[in-house]
């Protein structure tokens, strides 16, 4: 039990230590012992305990079915080149590299670029002196390589419109406030390996057939609800089916 819970945190992200170790071990004991506890009052016979150790046994068997059915049914890679090649073609378009200044108020706007058309080159510095965002000030307004799609559609626009090395001769307002921006260089958006994406590819794939086997099989079984109470009226019929609870 200690090696399979372990196992888990490891797949969840955590270390797998002594120290971690230990706090299972411990975690375990603690739990062995109220659970001897509540056998020994007669709690493993109530219908309440019953229903959730019941639930409980069905979940891990519907995990472990999944579990086995990804390991029987690798997906091809064939079909993860397939998909790549699919993502890769609607990577279309171009991103860009900025910066940009953000003020309050139009008048400041325009006041910052009266001085770039005097002082191309002081671009950075003013965005050091002036720009109200935080996040790129320090950085003379740099904001790095973006894609227009990410971008606020009037600060994409703008964008767009620019060549390489020029700034906006007008204020951009968004709801942010009045931007100037600078683009400093652009290129085609280039699609990431396969290599660098193939194994979330491939638990994206392997999700969509477990999905799909799991759909095949509830439409072969036979389904009914159980304990369904008549409807008395049309306003109770949304309560009554929400306490309705599925079985097979």
């Amino acid at each position: 039990m200690v090696d399979l819970i372990a196992e888990r945190g490891v797949a969840a992200g955590r270390e797998d230590t002594p120290a971690a170790r230990a706090n299972i071990i411990d975690q375990l004991a603690l739990q062995i012992v109220l659970a001897d506890e509540a056998v020994k009052k007669g709690l493993d016979k109530s219908p309440d305990v019953v229903e959730q150790m019941e639930t409980l046994r069905q979940s891990a068997l519907a995990n472990a079915y999944v579990d086995d059915y990804v390991k029987n049914n690798p997906v091809p890679d064939s079909e993860v080149t397939a998909a790549y090649e699919r993502i890769k073609a609607r990577i279309t378009g171009n991103e860009y590299r900025t910066r940009h200044i953000l003020v309050p108020k139009e008048s400041e706007a325009k006041e910052i670029i009266a001085k770039l058309k005097k002082d191309p080159g002081s671009f950075e510095k003013l965005a050091k002196e002036r720009s109200t965002d935080t996040g790129s000030k320090d950085n003379g307004g740099e904001l790095g390589w973006l894609d227009p799609k990410r971008m606020p559609p009037e600060f994409a626009a703008a964008v767009e419109s620019l060549n390489d090395g020029k700034f906006t001769q007008e204020p951009v307002k968004t709801q942010f406030g009045y931007h100037v921006i600078l683009l400093e260089e652009s290129k085609p958006i280039e699609a990431p390996s396969l290599d660098e994406v193939k194994a979330q590819l491939t638990q994206q794939l392997q999700q969509q057939n477990v999905k799909k086997q799991a759909e095949t099989l509830k439409a072969a079984a036979k389904i009914e609800i159980a304990g369904a109470p008549a409807a008395s009226s049309p306003a109770n019929d949304a309560s009554a089916k929400a306490d309705v609870q599925p079985r097979t």
